[in-house]
């Protein structure tokens, strides 16, 4: 069964301004919804955003960004997963 694209849902998106790095949580179809770390969406001079890139390693800017959300990312997920 080929990708679809229209079947790829963003549900909960958050972004680290000063890294660019997205985390955000994704649902294929009628799948599980998962988190997904990157990509990395850049700032230009000028102030629009560059396409978006890997995220690549994380700094430690990227880690102490990622557990002050941490929290809300695991109760959006946990509301979004169904009790097994």
């Amino acid at each position: 069964m080929p990708y679809d694209p229209s079947k790829d849902k963003v549900l909960k998106k958050w972004k680290c301004e000063q890294t660019g790095l997205v985390v955000s949580i994704n649902r294929y179809g009628d799948g599980e919804a998962k988190v997904q770390i990157g990509p990395r969406i850049l700032l230009k001079k000028d102030g629009t955003e560059r396409a978006p890139i890997k995220a690549g390693r994380l700094s430690m800017e990227d880690i102490l960004w990622l557990y002050d959300i941490i929290d809300e990312v695991k109760d959006e997920l946990a509301a979004l997963v169904e009790p097994e």
